[in-house]
């Protein structure tokens, strides 16, 4: 099922890296950005994230909060290791690509996923309900993503998990296509700091590399920010 809010209005958490209007950058609102879903068969790689998958693959299953969820690569991988699971994203153009790959692996799994349309920006989840949020490549200005990560954060129930990974900034060192705007990216270092330590057990906080292919095909390493918090 598909739920639409009226409030869709920031880009969608699942771009390398989301920019709102600047004076030095264009601007993604939900039409450009359902027109790029349509206009690829696949706008991602169809699978789910890396991270995920090493940081959650352990994890007893709960319900779960796929936060920027795109084609829903992550939400379905989640579902098919008995996660139930609400995945949000600003397009509802990616939100149906992704409820239609999950009913075609059947409907035990299909149900086992709500299709959430929802501005992340403004959007306030149900708190301490989540037993994994996860938020993969939520790349907003600062103040923005320290009040959405706040949120997700309060969403989290006790004993859950909270996974955030995302650029890291060392890669604006290097000759990998990311927006020149240093307050869109984070360490995991940052987002453990933003954490109250009496609440929280920060289980990886990592700037973990990996090789990369830029758009000269030079071969280049680029860093990831992962953090993974248990609350208490």
């Amino acid at each position: 099922m598909i739920r639409a809010d009226r409030r869709i209005g920031s880009p969608p958490a699942r771009c390398p890296a989301a920019e709102r209007s600047t004076g030095d950058g264009p601007r993604f609102d939900r039409a450009a950005w359902d027109e790029r879903y349509r206009s690829h068969g696949e706008l991602w790689s169809g699978h789910p994230n890396r991270y995920l998958i090493s940081e959650v693959a352990d994890l007893a299953p709960s319900a779960a909060l796929d936060v920027g969820c795109g084609e829903g690569a992550d939400a379905i991988w989640l579902a098919e290791r008995g996660w139930t699971v609400t995945a949000v994203d600003f397009s509802s153009v990616a939100l149906a690509r992704g409820a239609t790959r999950a009913a075609g692996s059947g409907p035990d799994l299909a149900e086992r996923i709500e299709w959430l349309a929802e501005d992340v920006t403004v959007w306030d989840p149900p708190q301490a309900r989540y037993g994994l949020v996860s938020a993969q490549y939520l790349h907003l200005p600062t103040a923005t993503r320290e009040a959405v990560f706040g949120r997700l954060a309060g969403a989290v129930a006790p004993g859950g998990s909270l996974l955030i990974v995302g650029h890291h900034p060392s890669d604006l060192q290097t000759s990998m296509p990311r927006p020149p705007r240093p307050e869109l990216f984070f360490t995991a270092e940052e987002l453990a700091d933003a954490l109250d330590g009496r609440s929280w057990e920060i289980v990886t906080a990592a700037a973990p590399g990996r090789s990369a292919t830029d758009p000269q095909g030079r071969d280049v390493t680029v860093h990831e920010a992962v953090l993974r918090a248990r609350r208490r």
